[in-house]
């Protein structure tokens, strides 16, 4: 009869742990790797969800005839039934017509530490915000500076 040894049939305790330690290893990294995935994914919704907000605020800004209107300003109900609130600052520029617009928009409401405030200057071409007399005075001095140009 062969005698078999006993310390060949059975993992070692040390087996045993040193197989859990890099089981429980590779889990937190796959755990980190996971978590840095979803987070990933809630970054790009968050800054399509901005984008969104600030394409609407846009085509509010230049479907409004009304100069009055756009330099109130406004607010906005957004899908998920938070308020965005936003601001039109117009000047006028050395173009009959032409408009600089500074759009500025901000949510009602803050979440997190989120700064979802932004602001961008347009250039808009609104011949019904001109003042006549104004808009007479801008196409005299195109004009006169048009002349020099042709006699020089």
């Amino acid at each position: 009869m062969k005698r078999r040894d006993s310390s060949r049939r059975a993992f070692t305790l040390i087996e045993v742990l040193i197989s859990l330690a890099i089981f429980a290893l590779a889990s937190v990294v796959l755990a980190a790797a996971y978590l840095n995935v979803l987070g990933g994914y809630q970054a790009v919704a968050r800054r399509q969800q901005g984008e969104e907000e600030w394409k609407l605020v846009r085509a509010v800004v230049l479907s409004e005839a009304d100069r009055k209107k756009v330099e109130d300003g406004g607010r906005l109900q957004l899908a998920d039934s938070s308020n965005l609130h936003w601001t039109a600052t117009i000047e006028d520029t050395a173009v009959a017509d032409l408009f600089a617009v500074t759009v500025r928009s901000e949510p009602e409401v803050s979440v997190g530490n989120e700064n979802r405030v932004r602001e961008q200057k347009i250039f808009l071409l609104r011949p019904k915000w001109s003042d006549p007399a104004v808009r007479d005075k801008l196409r005299a001095e195109s004009q006169q500076r048009l002349a020099k140009q042709r006699q020089q």
